[in-house]
């Protein structure tokens, strides 16, 4: 019997590419053919950054197609890029699959980003079995397939444009949200949260297409959302039940010299602090954050892309870094898993983005919560109130989160020994999740049968 073959298409952004790759990888396990499409430039970015050891091109046939726009445009543009996708990579997938088809390896299994609402479209024409794959919370997936609701309870209007301004809550055991931090608010000016509003609510209806919708997430940690929208399975955290597992998948190769600097701080010392890919700096809140972590007197770890901060940041940076001396270590990136697992880790100041949210609590890491935009907002309150493993940083009457605050946020937040115990407790709840009788393994054990047969 021939291997089944998947393709797997995520959206072209680091927190969707990253988690899909890690489900990829478990189903080639499984004896699984899969043939990864991402864009042209997330495939340059994706195989730059894999280290000299890793085989991912062994066991995944990586494969690239035009996203639509110009190689100088700006694909942080979120709206820009999503646009021009939804034009191009229809038919170029389509094509894809004709050519896969014809040297006789047919695909039996399309498994989309439900983002990419257009591909579930195709292998519905085509009768391929379709899977909608969503990478973020089960919470925000929920919020999405409430838009109607939103709409007709007067939240917002036809445009997403918020008209009540308030905390509510879409069940009575649902982490409460606030109607100004809607994921598509802020993903830029008033257009772009237009366009990425539109676009959430057309795949509210191409979701429909799907046959299984299955989430990085697990019931241990959204039992309330995952039984208002029961279609919706968790198959996660992937990376729980492989903690030391690399994540294959980075736009970025990671600096693994700092895990040897690690080795060298005393457990539950460290700083871990990292932004993901896309939270950007200005001058005045660099300086305050990296003199708030040089005033803690403790010492970090700092992931500092070099598209985070501006020219003068960098002038500054160099300064600090003669200063700190070996109390503190700056990367580019770093192997986030294997770092979040050191037993030096103290707490994780974040931007309380999905991946970085499980993988801190998948290795029962309290945190500092800093959200920048999107869902960052619904995964703190997740953090702060509902498993209440972190503090939140609170900015100041003119935006800013200031050193003091984060220095006493710090002091707070790893003096109080019942931040960590409850990491520890939700740590063990995810990982048995994952485990062989875990909720998350019999609905990946259901999903691999599906594909199957």
């Amino acid at each position: 019997m021939e291997k089944p073959h998947i393709l797997a298409i995520p959206y072209p952004f680091q927190g969707h590419v990253l988690p899909l790759m890690q489900l990829s990888l478990k189903l080639v396990e499984h004896g699984f053919k899969v043939t990864f499409v991402n864009t042209e430039a997330v495939h340059k970015r994706v195989v730059s950054a894999f280290s000299e050891e890793d085989n991912v091109e062994e066991l995944i046939n990586l494969v690239s197609v035009p996203d639509g726009l110009d190689p100088e445009e700006d694909r942080n543009d979120i709206a820009k890029l999503t646009q021009a996708m939804f034009r191009v990579m229809p038919g170029e997938l389509e094509q894809l699959v004709r050519d896969i088809n014809r040297a006789d390896d047919k695909i039996t299994c399309i498994i989309a980003d439900e983002t990419m609402g257009w591909a579930l479209e195709f292998a519905d024409r085509f009768k391929i079995k379709r899977a909608a794959f969503w990478p973020a919370s089960a919470a925000l997936l929920a919020l999405k397939l409430s838009i109607p609701k939103l709409i007709q309870d007067g939240f917002v209007d036809n445009d997403g444009n918020v008209l009540r301004s308030e905390m509510f809550t879409l069940s009575t055991s649902m982490p409460v949200m606030n109607s100004k931090d809607f994921a598509w608010t802020s993903a830029g000016d008033s257009n772009a949260a237009k366009i990425m509003f539109r676009i959430f609510e057309g795949t509210n209806r191409t979701v429909k297409l799907a046959e299984r919708i299955i989430s990085n997430t697990s019931y241990e940690l959204e039992p309330a959302a995952l039984s208002l929208f029961p279609e919706i399975l968790a198959i996660g955290p992937f990376l729980a039940d492989n903690r030391l597992g690399k994540s294959s998948g980075s736009f970025w190769r990671a600096d693994a010299s700092c895990l040897a600097w690690l080795d060298q701080q005393p457990n539950q010392s460290v700083i871990y602090v990292a932004f993901g890919s896309f939270t950007i700096f200005d001058q005045k809140q660099f300086h305050e954050l990296a003199t708030g972590l040089e005033h803690t007197n403790r010492p970090f770890l700092w992931v500092v892309r070099t598209d985070m901060m501006d020219g003068k940041s960098e002038d500054f940076l160099k300064i600090f870094k003669v200063r700190i001396g070996q109390r503190g270590r700056i990367v580019g990136w770093a192997p986030q898993q294997a770092v979040l697992n050191h037993p030096a880790i103290g707490c994780f100041l974040s931007h309380c983005g999905w991946n970085s949210t499980i993988e801190g609590v998948s290795n029962g890491v309290p945190f500092l919560s800093w959200p920048y935009f999107a869902d960052q907002f619904l995964n703190q309150t997740y953090i702060c109130d509902v498993w209440k493993v972190g503090l939140a940083l609170d900015k100041d009457e003119t935006g800013i989160i200031t050193r003091g605050e984060i220095e006493n946020k710090v002091e707070k937040l790893l003096n109080d020994k019942t931040f960590k115990q409850r990491a520890l407790i939700y740590q063990e709840m995810v990982i048995s999740g994952a485990q062989e009788s875990g909720c998350s393994n019999k609905n990946m054990s259901n999903f691999i049968q599906w594909i199957k047969y």
